[in-house]
């Protein structure tokens, strides 16, 4: 793993998730890692800070000296010492002091003192990970460079349902490792993925939509995680998550919505890959109450146009930025392919057939054929993992070549 001889900082602060932290220094160990674990005082009241020392094989740290002998804990030395920094969990309290800069105790010091990347494993109730002050100091950690581990969903310790539960700790190690390994092509690239449907509603509990499932979107979004790349995955509604855990992860459900995250996100983006199926067209008007079945009388729903939200980003695009589109087809596949390539500025276009056995919505395979607009490249049917791979060495490639040209 790439793990072995790593400087790994635990940081520990005080919920009920910091059992888990226990597995996570273990397996860290294990992998190679020296690790260095740093309590905050309430951390002390769920975990003992023997198992942790015991584990990590150093003397856990909480105060800034050692009472009894005065030895004084240096934040910085620790900051320099450190390949990376992993605070997990992370409470509410523990973030907004992170993001705000409040370093009342070593671990928060440790933090603003630390020159490697740190990894924040948000845990905590979902209401407080729902707060508008959490979601804003989450988005304040991230905009600092920080790498979100996200929660994942179940019970929670008030035996409430939702989203607050600390990621694994095999997630967790997962996600360090990505991130030191050595195929990291796209480290320091921002990398937009679209995935899934839309849903436009007709009235509360009808809507028009179509048959994806997002498999293909969110496979290219891991890949281009594991690449090492900053990912941003703005999905339509499905049943699924992204695998790495360091994919921040926008839900919507209309186009419109979709179009309005794409164009805000699109500036400080370096590659754009538009995997989800947008439906073209939404009901003009929405009912607020169901629409009854009449005995006599069948509805009308006049539909309105969604925006183009690949045609809008092709207008927008500056140079050095690569634009993906993809085109499901059911005939005429490469004229209709390489038209949109065109019409729309893109960079490259990706096109499969509902023609073809394995392909299209709901499989765990696809057959694609990759278009620039110099070259077509078609390859046999694959996982879609492999496929994702395929895809994003068609981008690097790209990318290599516009680097050529400059």
């Amino acid at each position: 793993m790439s793990l072995n001889g790593k400087h790994i900082i635990v940081g520990i602060t005080g919920g009920i998730a910091a059992y888990k932290t226990a597995t996570l220094v273990r397996l860290l160990v294990k992998s190679g890692a020296e690790v260095q674990v740093i309590m905050t005082p309430n951390a002390k009241e769920f975990i003992c800070p023997v198992t942790l020392s015991t584990l990590s094989g150093k003397p856990v740290i909480s105060e800034f000296f050692t009472a009894n002998t005065g030895q004084w804990h240096s934040h910085v030395d620790l900051g320099l010492w450190a390949d990376a920094m992993v605070v997990a969990p992370a409470t509410a309290s523990t973030i907004g002091k992170m993001a705000n800069g409040i370093a009342d105790n070593m671990l928060v010091t440790t933090y603003l003192s630390a020159k490697a990347p740190v990894f924040v494993a948000p845990a905590m109730d979902l209401d407080m990970m729902a707060h508008p002050s959490t979601t804003r100091n989450i988005a304040l950690l991230r905009s600092y460079g920080n790498h979100i581990i996200e929660p994942a969903e179940g019970e929670l310790a008030s035996h409430l349902i939702g989203k607050g539960r600390m990621e694994e700790p095999e997630n967790i190690v997962k996600a360090l490792d990505s991130f030191f390994s050595e195929r990291r092509p796209l480290a320091g690239k921002r990398v937009m993925v679209t995935a899934g449907p839309t849903y436009e509603r007709i009235d509360p509990v009808r809507f028009i939509g179509n048959y994806s499932t997002g498999k293909m979107g969110y496979a290219i979004a891991d890949e281009a995680a594991r690449r090492g790349a900053t990912v941003t995955l703005i999905s339509g509604p499905t049943a699924i998550r992204p695998k790495e855990p360091q994919v921040e992860v926008i839900d919507v459900e209309s186009a419109r919505q979709m179009y309005d995250q794409c164009i805000s996100r699109f500036g400080e983006t370096d590659i754009a890959i538009m995997t989800a199926a947008v439906a073209d067209y939404a009901p003009a008007e929405v009912a607020d109450k169901k629409i009854k079945r009449e005995k006599d009388e069948i509805p009308q729903i006049t539909l309105v146009k969604n925006p183009d939200i690949a045609a809008a980003l092709g207008k927008e695009k500056r140079p050095g930025q690569i634009l993906v589109g993809f085109a499901l087809e059911t005939n005429d596949e490469s004229a209709n392919a390489l038209d949109k390539l065109e019409r729309k500025n893109l960079d490259m276009i990706v096109m499969n057939s509902l023609r073809d056995a394995g392909a299209g919505f709901g499989t765990d395979t696809n057959k694609i054929t990759v278009f620039t607009r110099d070259a077509a490249k078609e390859y046999p049917l694959k996982s879609k993992q492999e496929v994702a791979c395929d895809i994003l060495d068609n981008i690097a490639q790209a990318a290599d070549c516009a680097q050529c040209d400059k």
